[in-house]
């Protein structure tokens, strides 16, 4: 346990300090450069990691902030099993990752709406996002923007590597812009995202692993 705990912590760590300082210092919708290809950008995310939404709307964030739960739950177990039989590292440093990034993401879904003044929240009349602008307070006096499990997840990387035209008279994608890399993304997000390439790297050498 004091070994899983040590390896998920600072990552945890490094992830909600990032964004504690983008909720807190950034306007949502605004960013600034570092590179013509590398931004710092704040968005709120409702879904689920790269932006992918599996149950829009409000019962389905409640929906999704359980499922969250329910994955670190079976991560966490499956690892602790593995650590305990002392499986191979090729199986156990990615897991550890994956762990990590969903417990970070699932912080921001259980704790964010209580935690800040303002967020993006599910109106049930227009039945869509809104968002509110300025620059969001830690631990308000009068609450926070939403309840226990109805928070988003914040993001911050955008990387416009390249964006193009199309141009008009090119078959089926002709008169769009092409934008890579679109998705804005979070740390926990990076970092589940090495974890899964690891285990596919490494699939060769862990594949008599049972998963329980």
């Amino acid at each position: 346990m004091k070994k899983i705990f040590l390896s998920i912590f600072p990552i945890i760590l490094i992830d909600q300090i990032l964004k504690i300082y983008v909720k807190t210092h950034f306007e949502l919708g605004k960013g600034v450069p570092i590179f013509s290809f590398f931004w710092i950008f704040f968005v709120e995310n409702p879904g689920m990691a790269y932006g992918i939404s599996i149950a829009p709307g409000y019962f389905g964030k409640i929906f999704l902030s359980f499922f969250r739960f329910i994955v670190v739950l079976f991560i966490f177990f499956f690892l602790y099993k593995n650590i305990k039989k002392k499986s191979s590292n090729y199986l156990i440093i990615p897991t550890i990752f994956i762990l990590s990034g969903a417990i970070g993401n699932l912080l921001d879904s259980f704790l964010y709406g209580l935690l800040f003044d303002t967020g993006t929240i599910y109106n049930q009349e227009s039945h869509k996002w809104i968002s509110y602008s300025g620059i969001s307070n830690i631990f308000p006096w009068n609450g926070g923007y939403a309840s226990l499990m109805k928070g988003c997840v914040v993001d911050m990387f955008y990387f416009p590597i390249f964006d193009i035209y199309i141009p008009y008279w090119t078959p089926f994608f002709g008169g769009y812009n092409f934008q890579f890399f679109k998705p804005v993304f979070n740390f926990s997000d990076f970092i589940i995202s090495i974890g899964i390439i690891l285990l596919l790297i490494f699939k060769k050498k862990i594949k008599h692993v049972k998963i329980f």
